[in-house]
């Protein structure tokens, strides 16, 4: 039995003609201890489907079981008992609680348990052990690197054992090698029997899971398996490959502006566009034209 299981789940923002279709019937399903990499563009859907996962979130349509247990059946209170204990969530932005230390910041969802404040503090010093952020346990947010304070998010994560971690961009803000040892210890968490879901831009990043998603448009339009170490083949193809502006891109690009801004006029620039294009196509042809005669002038000649 599969520990995430979403069927025709679409999620939809507005109403009317302000209606926005974010996840467009997503089928997913996850497995217990798989590492997954989600990519795709801005505005794909990505984070919606992560917040519907880790119940921070419902959908619009369909049905979402975590663990064989379907979500929608559970309470409100319920479902906060289900993300507290069983979902760990790593941040971009981090969300540090500027007036609490470090070792305050992970103990934290012990409190929402019901966890002793000495226990508690306990529990949170051993793991920011774990992540090599002991010794800096009582610094203060804002005296913390990116990358350290990334660290104590994922300590954060850890410390109610939960079984599913969902990254969403968590090294969207640092440099190359503190994106390393996050990327590292995300994968050392991995090994311990964690189901890590990780959103990102960085397609090396996907190095590091056995699984790449491709979405597009709040649709999953790609679902590889790949090596652990190597580059998934779909991610060789759309972010190594050069890709060359064509005349059908630019004319897309045009009926796209007209389809989503039908009031506005079009402009100077894209009117020349559409105009150099028709120019190309008609020099095109003329040119596949004269081809044709000369290879008919040649047979006739023979």
């Amino acid at each position: 039995m599969a520990l995430i299981d979403l069927h025709e789940v679409s999620k939809i923002y507005g109403f009317g003609d302000a209606t926005t279709l974010a996840l467009d019937e997503v089928y997913l399903s996850v497995e217990r201890g798989e590492f997954v990499a989600i990519m795709g563009p801005s505005g794909s859907g990505k984070t919606t489907l992560m917040n519907i996962i880790g119940l921070l979130d419902r959908p619009s349509h369909g049905d979402y079981r975590l663990d064989g247990r379907h979500v929608s059946r559970l309470k409100s209170n319920q479902q906060a008992k289900q993300r507290r204990d069983r979902i760990g969530f790593v941040f971009q932005s981090y969300n540090l609680l500027p007036r609490l230390n470090v070792l305050e910041n992970v103990a934290l969802p012990l409190a929402y348990k019901g966890v002793t404040p000495v226990r508690r503090l306990k529990r949170a010093s051993d793991i920011l052990e774990l992540v090599g952020m002991r010794e800096r346990e009582y610094f203060m947010p804002r005296q913390l690197s990116g990358g350290q304070a990334q660290r104590v998010t994922i300590a954060r994560a850890l410390v109610n054992n939960p079984g599913i971690i969902i990254a969403d961009e968590p090294t969207g803000n640092l440099d190359s090698t503190d994106s390393r040892v996050l990327m590292e210890l995300l994968a050392e968490i991995h090994r311990r029997g964690n189901t890590i879901l990780l959103v990102t831009h960085n397609p090396e990043l996907t190095r590091y899971a056995s699984r790449v998603i491709y979405m597009h448009d709040g649709m999953i339009v790609g679902d590889e398996r790949t090596a652990v170490g190597q580059l998934a083949k779909g991610v060789k193809r759309v972010y190594y490959k050069k890709h060359r502006l064509t005349d059908d891109d630019i004319v897309a690009g045009v009926s796209a502006l007209m389809k989503k801004m039908p009031g506005r006029e079009i402009t100077t620039s894209l009117k020349r566009s559409k105009t150099k294009v028709r120019k190309r196509r008609s020099a095109k042809r003329r040119r596949t034209t004269k081809t044709v005669a000369r290879k008919s002038t040649k047979r006739s000649g023979k």
